[in-house]
């Protein structure tokens, strides 16, 4: 299960990801905001986060007008390690070298589409296993 959330700047991108995760037969757990109306993106922030870290939810998605204060609330929560990506490639390599499992967006920063392709590549792309990344995420761990 994948967890979404976002403030009032990613909700609707937010909207578009959950049509899209359904269309793709994935299963998601919204945790809010549930309005466009204007809200504090660490409350999201951290819930997606808790809920990852817990193993509630396998990965999760989450999206605020920028992605970077919500993806910094995020990597407070002890085992998360949240990536803000504006490509594809950043979202292939945070996967393939950081084994992140909470993707960032910027719902004024990246389109539609284009956010999409990004969801995609990040839920797709499976963590590489390789000896030096699996040391190195030990290390940012510590």
């Amino acid at each position: 299960m994948i967890a979404i959330g976002s403030d009032h700047g990613g909700f609707q991108l937010k909207q578009a990801i959950m049509a899209h995760l359904k269309e793709r037969g994935l299963s998601y757990k919204d945790f809010g905001t549930y309005t466009p109306d204007s809200c504090d993106y660490p409350v999201y922030g951290k819930a997606v986060a808790k809920a990852v870290a817990a193993g509630e939810c396998e990965r999760g998605i989450l999206i605020c007008g920028t992605g970077i204060g919500i993806s910094i609330t995020a990597n407070k929560v002890p085992g998360i390690r949240a990536a803000l990506c504006t490509d594809c490639f950043t979202a292939e390599a945070t996967r393939l070298h950081n084994d992140a499992n909470i993707l960032a967006l910027g719902g004024r920063v990246v389109g539609e589409g284009l956010a999409l392709k990004i969801v995609d590549t990040f839920l797709d792309t499976p963590f590489s296993n390789d000896e030096r990344h699996i040391r190195r995420i030990s290390m940012m761990e510590d």
